[in-house]
């Protein structure tokens, strides 16, 4: 995914952006050649479109730049974060209702619930600390003039 943004200012080896085609697009998001920009726009938050990223050498404020993440990490991140604790919510839930007497199911279900979630929200913690996991969620910056639209030439 790829978008257009303007360098803003560069202080402390971080390039701040702002992202110029966030209101809309070609239209061809979806076809051969399309260069999806709606897609990062969406996945940067509907109220952020000014954020830091790190300087690339010859940028500078003023500059058109492109944004680019690389091909299935947004899926991947909400998979990890939300997909995650569903599938651990109801999991817990559902083994904790198995070892349940007949009078505190809903509290047996309530504690296997409550155990998935924190199983959760530590296995995203451990996620969010791999090195590997951030490199597959990074965001390149490159100079508009380096990066060519649309597919092949016929």
């Amino acid at each position: 995914m790829q978008a257009r943004a303007r360098v803003l200012r560069v202080e402390r080896g971080k390039a701040w952006v702002k992202l110029s085609d966030k209101a809309g697009g070609c239209g061809r998001c979806d076809e051969p050649g399309g260069c999806r920009s709606m897609q990062i726009t969406q996945a940067l938050g509907a109220g952020k479109d000014e954020f830091a990223l790190p300087l690339v050498p010859g940028i500078g404020p003023g500059d058109d730049v492109v944004i680019s993440i690389p091909d299935g990490a947004a899926l991947r991140a909400a998979l990890a974060s939300y997909g995650l604790a569903t599938v651990l919510l109801v999991s817990g839930a559902g083994l904790g209702g198995l070892f349940a007497d007949g009078r505190s199911g809903d509290t047996y279900a309530l504690a296997g619930g409550l155990a998935g979630l924190l199983l959760a929200w530590a296995t995203n913690r451990v996620l969010a600390r791999s090195r590997n996991w951030r490199l597959g969620l990074r965001m390149d910056l490159a100079p508009a003039s380096a990066c060519v639209q649309g597919g092949p030439q016929r």
